[in-house]
């Protein structure tokens, strides 16, 4: 423990994150799959997460930036890497001196690329955005077919997002599969990838055709399950406790926290934990009267949130509790009995979201890695 004495503690469980790329994997052997490692993969920490990745067998790694291809590229050096918002103007001579592969998403961005490699002879590949109905980055269906009718150079990948597969009654999935046939069979040469996590679930289950060459698995390696209603064989991968501060009696009829937004409705035991919005728990997590928020949970047993959550504060409700937490010790927040999902539930959002949001404060364990806990401590 650092002697800072940070609030909360998160452990992030290596070995969980190698094993979720590995059942994935297994879904669908005849497609390659990938791991998206964006947004310091997902929160969790790609120098830590992206060596477990590779030691498992991943081989190309998709993020957002070209600054976290540099984090990938230090930690695994001979990895493909595909940079996911594209090709910045001016950037193209960074992309090819760091090996990383831009995903070209518009006419712009691949007249750029193609004008970088004739005057260069760089030989750095980039892959090509096809937009099927996310409306958001990639060509669209027309510029598509106009590109991929003479292609300036050959792309090492042709890849789409799916918008609704985390849905799997949607038809637009279907529609958007469809149309990414078509258009990616005007590249022959080049592997195809659709397949999100929810798309490589969905397409395991369902027969539906959606992995193509390669699959893009994210929020799904971290333990979070983007299909709502249907289990998957995920295995968690974040443990976080807060300690607790203080541990107080209330009479009922007493409100609790900012606003006053619960008033107690017996005289009750409350435990104040050391974390907040600040550390990444949403406000939105809280409770009012008559509106249930999160559930905290100790010894195995579950522990209302009471009222709002605070920057830095958390009260939970410990009265049915035999033994309940005293001062110093810890509160699952996050772990085997209240996942990443629950939790995204009780705060109207998803598990990506709950990640991502995860704060810089606490202390960091980074465990299953084969040589000891890695620590990184909060402030």
């Amino acid at each position: 423990m650092s002697a800072s004495f940070p609030g909360a503690r998160l452990t992030i469980d290596l070995g969980a994150i190698a094993r979720n790329w590995r059942t994935l994997a297994a879904l669908d052997p005849s497609s390659e799959c990938a791991a998206v490692v964006k947004a310091d993969a997902y929160g969790l920490g790609a120098a830590e997460v992206v060596p477990a990745l590779r030691a498992a067998g991943a081989r190309t790694f998709f993020v957002a930036h070209l600054s976290e291809a540099r984090v990938v590229r230090a930690a695994a050096p001979d990895a493909v890497i595909y940079v996911l918002n594209g090709l910045p103007p001016g950037a193209a001579d960074a992309f090819a001196a760091l090996d990383a592969r831009p995903v070209l998403g518009s006419t712009e961005e691949v007249l750029e690329w193609a004008a970088f490699r004739a005057a260069t002879g760089a030989a750095t590949e980039a892959a090509l955005h096809l937009d099927t109905g996310m409306t958001r980055l990639g060509l669209t269906p027309d510029e598509a077919r106009a590109v991929l009718s003479r292609p300036p150079f050959r792309p090492a990948l042709v890849m789409s997002h799916l918008a609704c597969a985390d849905e799997p009654d949607r038809p637009e999935t279907e529609r958007q599969r469809a149309l990414f046939a078509e258009l990616s069979a005007l590249a022959p040469d080049a592997p195809a990838s659709l397949a999100n996590s929810a798309g490589t679930l969905l397409g395991a289950t369902s027969g539906g055709g959606l992995g193509f060459a390669l699959r893009r698995p994210g929020v799904a390696l971290y333990g979070s399950n983007p299909i709502v209603g249907r289990p998957a064989p995920l295995s968690p991968v974040v443990t976080l406790e807060a300690h607790v501060v203080q541990v107080r009696e209330a009479e009922g009829g007493t409100a609790v926290g900012y606003g006053g937004a619960e008033r107690l409705t017996r005289r009750s035991r409350l435990a104040i934990l050391s974390l907040g919005y600040a550390d990444g728990v949403f406000r939105a997590a809280g409770s009012a009267d008559g509106a249930p928020g999160a559930v905290a949970a100790f010894n195995g047993a579950f522990c209302a949130y009471v009222g709002r959550i605070s920057m830095d504060l958390i009260a939970i409700d410990v009265t049915a509790l035999p033994d309940p937490p005293r001062r110093g010790e810890v509160v699952e927040i996050l772990g085997p009995r209240v996942t990443v999902d629950d939790l995204a539930r009780a705060s109207g959002t998803i598990g990506y979201e709950v990640l991502t949001a995860l704060g810089p404060r606490f202390a960091r364990r980074h465990v299953g890695c084969g040589d000891g806990a890695l620590f990184r401590s909060g402030i």
